[in-house]
This record gives structure tokens, sequence and C-alpha cells, in this order.
């Protein structure tokens, strides 16, 4: 038998387009001689789609999209996930399901069991987990189908569920699993996903094709990387990352071991590179925009966004504002015009120190007898942003945001200022990453001058200012985050591993009371196993090491 594993791009909500795009590799599968095709998790209506859920409507489409693949289901099967409704009054009132498709009807429909509820995922607040399982037989081949997190439960010390849907399907002797997926990337995700799955088919000594998705939708990135296994835990092939992409397998070659391709290396800055550059594509292209702004101040953080936005949308396509202020030195209104030259970006240079006077001149009355301090470095920060987006309101660009997340952490940034944006780019990487980043862009020859990546990060609010003036060194304040944010360690925790206390405490208070700015900043395109944004949920008003 030959199965091929089609991991696409699919448009949450876009049903003609979801559909047309599976009828397509549909065809071209049959055309290559496969047997069965099989596309990713929700594949009819995109992942995730949240309170869509909730409209009748959505679901009438998404079952319209199943009828029109079973017509198509005509000398080759397909495997899709798509909701489906729940018949039965008690329960939530969809199902996350798998459907197997063949001689031009459904012929088999298996529900998720396993309805991850954590981090960037709420399934069990729309659907009811499956309470009864089954195999469905294909030519010479019974076949068990599992969604996603189905395949997850197993080698876990610690358990998040009482059941594993694969157990109950093993009465039925399968010859081989199916696993449909929307399993989001992370840069230290895919090792993990495949060690999970071939503890899966060590257990069952089952081979398994697993299809992924592929793509953004909105701040979730999806890898692809589907991936075939024999049943000795064998990697067989893993598909591209960050495309899409079909490729087909004959079982008899999987089970014979023949043609193993294998695992593909998995570079840590490689993954984030991509990752972002797809992130900003599919964000744009999703959204019917093509070209974004964002202002360039000399700085690692902006020159690394303009790097990423010109490789995902073209260097015509990005427009680079500089911005400098009294306070702003020659080396970074220079090396920000070098850098847009080095990239072929327009760039324009609007100088806000008129601007920042007038603001001065307008609040003096009213800030009569009180001190010059941080509300005036504030009102720099402030008429940029205003600036900003008076040339994306102007010429319909997205402004691109370009806080990182070591100061996303801290508060290190200001709100309707350099907060601004549609989009955070880089808000899921610590400046300590930032830096290895921008080195890994100028690998094969300097992309960003060297000046922006050796001197000394500042906002230049004020005359001499550093971060450091304010921030602990980043080489240790994103060790301190990493620990708190990623790996939820306590205070106690932390300084037990040799931090200094106070140092810690001062960090984890800052993370805490500065919740409310992060609650209004622009969505963050995940690339690590907790970033901010819908993934990490923290109550604004609280008290905890605040």
């Amino acid at each position: 038998m030959n199965i091929a594993l089609a991991q696409i791009n699919i448009h949450v909500g876009n049903f003609e387009a979801n559909l047309a795009k599976m009828l397509e590799y549909t065809a071209r599968a049959k055309a290559q001689g496969a047997d069965i095709i099989a596309f990713p998790e929700l594949a009819t209506v995109g992942y995730p789609p949240r309170d869509f859920l909730e409209f009748s409507d959505f679901i009438d489409k998404a079952e319209h999209v199943i009828a029109e693949l079973a017509k198509a289901a005509d000398g080759i099967a397909i495997v899709v996930g798509s909701v489906s409704r729940n018949p039965v009054v008690e329960g939530k009132d969809l199902y996350n399901s798998v459907y197997f498709l063949a001689g031009g009807r459904v012929q088999q429909v298996q529900h998720k069991t396993l309805l991850p509820t954590y981090d960037i995922f709420d399934e069990y607040r729309y659907f009811e987990p499956a309470s009864e399982w089954g195999v469905v037989r294909y030519q010479d081949k019974t076949i068990a189908m599992v969604v996603c997190e189905d395949s997850w439960n197993v080698g876990n010390e610690n358990p998040l569920y009482k059941i594993n849907p694969m157990d109950q399907m093993m009465a039925y002797q399968p010859d081989l699993i199916i696993n449909v997926s929307a399993s989001p990337f992370a840069y230290d995700h895919a090792a993990e996903r495949i060690e999970v799955l071939q503890t899966n088919c060590r257990r069952y000594n089952l081979p398994m094709y697993y299809v992924n998705h592929v793509g953004a939708q909105t701040e979730v990135l999806f890898d692809g990387a589907s991936i075939v296994l024999h049943a000795d835990g064998t990697v067989i092939d893993e598909m591209p990352y960050f495309r899409e992409a079909m490729r087909i397998y004959n079982t008899e070659e999987v089970n014979a071991k023949d043609n193993v391709s294998g695992e593909v290396p998995k570079d840590k800055l490689t993954l984030i590179h991509d990752a972002i550059v797809m992130g900003i594509q599919n964000y744009f292209g999703k959204l019917g925009f093509q070209r974004a702004i964002l202002g360039l101040s000399g700085g690692i953080d902006s020159a690394l966004v303009a790097v990423l936005a010109a490789r995902a949308l073209g260097p015509e396509n990005v427009r680079c504002i500089l911005l400098p202020s009294q306070h702003s030195s020659d080396h970074s209104v220079n090396d920000a015009r070098q850098l847009a030259e080095n990239l072929g970006c327009q760039y324009d240079i609007v100088p806000i120190e008129g601007i920042y006077d007038a603001y001065l001149e307008a609040l003096r009355p009213h800030f009569w007898g009180t001190a010059e301090g941080l509300t005036e470095e504030n009102l720099q920060a402030r008429a940029r942003g205003m600036l900003l987006m008076a040339f994306s309101n102007k010429f319909g660009h997205i402004l691109l945001n370009t806080s990182n997340k070591s100061e996303m952490a801290v508060g290190y940034g200001t709100l309707y200022g350099d907060m601004c944006g549609g989009l955070s780019v880089i808000g899921d990487l610590y400046k300590t990453e930032c830096f290895a980043l921008a080195r890994y862009i100028n690998k094969d020859g300097e992309v960003i001058p060297a000046n922006i990546i050796s001197k000394p990060p500042s906002a230049e609010l004020r005359p001499g200012q550093l971060d450091s003036d304010s921030l602990p060194p980043y080489d240790l304040l994103d060790q301190v985050l990493y620990q708190y944010i990623e790996k939820r360690q306590s205070p106690q925790d932390i300084i037990a591993m040799g931090f200094e206390e106070a140092l810690v405490r001062k960090t984890l208070r800052l993370v805490n009371i500065n919740e409310f700015k992060r609650y209004q900043t622009a969505p963050v395109l995940r690339v690590s196993s907790k970033s901010f944004g819908m993934g990490r949920r923290m109550p604004i008003v609280a008290k905890y090491l605040n």
C-alpha cells in the first residue's frame, strides 16, 4: 500500500481555499499511485479555530468540505481531520475527529480522545473526548487513526491523562497507525516530538505515519516535519520544515526499512530563523497585506526585525523609518542607514526633536515644579510611536514591533511608544538569543553591520544611557527569566541554582507587575515552549511575587 502524507498550510475559516488545496493534493497523489492520502488535524477548518467553533454555520461549512472530499475519494482514500457534531445531548456539542473517506463516502470517523488544555491549547473548551474506539479496514491493512495528542500520553512520569486510545485499538490488531496532527513549533519541540512518536512505535510494535500542519496561524507557528517511523522507532523519513510538501511511502518498504532517510538536523538558530520568516510571510499573506514598516534605531533588535522582514516579504516591501532625537548618536543613525542599504530597503529619516520640544512646551504649565525623568524619556518613545502609526495609517502598511522577550518580561518598554505594532516579530527571543541570531545571519557575510552587534545596548533616551543602567547584564537576566517563564521555577529554586537573591526577587517582581503592558501588546510569534500571549495566561491584578 502507498500512503501519501500531505503537510499543508491551512487558513482558518477559508473553507473554499482549504478544500481546493486538498482536492489538488488528492488528485496529485492519485496520479502518483497513492492508495491513501492523509491531511492534518482539523484541516477543513484550520487550527486553532477557537470560538468560531461556537457558530453553527462554521460547522455546516466544515461538513460541506467533508462531503466534497468524500466525492473525490474514488480510487484513493482520504484521511482528514475535521470537526463533527456530538449527537448526544450530554457533554460538549462537538468532537475533534479524523475521517476516513473512500468509495465516495465516509467509511469511518474516529474522535480525538485526549484534549489538550494547557499552554496555547484549549480543546476541552469546545470538544467532547472520545468514548469509543475502532479501526478501519482498507485493502489488506487494518489502520488505527489517532489525532495528535492521542499519541502523547506515553513514556511520562506524570501523565496528563488516564487513558491511551491506542491501548483500546490494539484489540483490533492494527497493522499501522496514522496520526493527523496540528503540533505547534517550538525550537526544542521537534526532537521531543520524535521521541514521543518513537515511544509509541516501540510500545505497540507498529509503524506510524504522522502528518502535521505547516504554516502560521497568527502567533502560533507549525513546522510541518511530518514523519514516518518503523515499528522499532527507526525514523524512515522526516519531511521538510516550514513549507508545504507531499511524499508517498510504500508500507512494505517502511516495514523492511528500505530507503531510510532519517531525521533532519535541528539547529536551534536555523529553526528560529526559518520559523519567524514563515510567520511573517503567513501573517501578511493571510491578512492580505504586502508591505511592512518599522522604526530602525541602529540597535540590535530593530536590525534583526528588518532583516527577517526583508527575507520574508522582500526588501522592496519593507520600509525603515529612522527617528533620531537629540540623544541619538551619529553611529546609530549611520548604522541604521548602512543596514537599510545592505538590505536594499527604502528608508526615511524623520527627526523627532521638534515634536518632542512641542510636547514639552505643551506640558510645561502642567508639569511645573516637577523634575524631568522617565516621563520625558517616554515622550520620545511615544513621539516615535505616533509617527510610525501615522505612516501605517497613511500607506496601509503593518507596523512591526521590535521589542525582545527580555524587555517585554521586565517592562523595559513604553506603551504606545516602542511597544506599538501589529505583529511582534522577536518578542519570544531573549536579548542574548537576539545577539546569537544576528551572528547567525552574518555567518556567510556581513548583513547586519558589525557595530550594531558589538556596541552596548541603549535606548538612547538620555545622554550616555545604557540598558545596563536599569537592568542586570543580559547574560544573567535571561537565565533568571528562562527559569521563571519557561521552567516555572520559584524564587527559592532559582536562588538555589546560585543566582543572587536580590537579582532574582527584583526580576520576578518586574515580570509580574508588568503583565498589564504585555496584555496590550501585538501578537508575538511563538518560537519557544512558553511565549507571551495566548500560551501564558496570568492575572493583571495579583499579589504573587510583586
